[in-house]
């Protein structure tokens, strides 16, 4: 441990500058950047395509009914769904590229997109 006598106050504080740098940068780089726009998707069809930068609500029909998403700057959600067991309500808002909230029973989706595409799993 002799090392740690050679290591003067500025390296301990360009060492910490340098983790916090990696510790901010991380979750953008990792998550596949920025949300940008909400697509919203009616029986495998886009339904409408929405930016995440205003406030809008959407009345999605479906053959159960119809399907509420609020949309709010940087996030999304689905606020009502006439499915019996609110899987997609239960999301909550939608912040990152690439998530997604699936109203099966109503054939709705609600799914966020960025810049880039980001990966749950590669496969060949």
């Amino acid at each position: 441990m002799h090392w740690l006598a050679l290591l003067r106050p500025g390296d301990w504080l360009v060492m910490a500058g340098g983790a916090a740098l990696v510790g901010l940068s991380l979750p953008l780089l990792w998550q596949g950047g920025f949300a940008e726009r909400a697509i919203i998707r009616q029986n495998g069809q886009v339904y409408a395509e929405a930016d995440l930068h205003s406030r809008r609500d959407f009345a999605v029909p479906g053959p159960l009914g119809t399907t509420l998403i609020a949309i709010e700057p940087g996030r999304a959600r689905v606020v009502a769904d006439p499915g019996p067991r609110q899987y997609c309500v239960r999301q909550g808002w939608l912040r990152r590229p690439g998530e997604i909230a699936i109203c099966a029973p109503n054939r709705v989706s609600l799914q966020i997109a960025g810049r880039t595409r980001a990966y749950d799993s590669l496969s060949y």
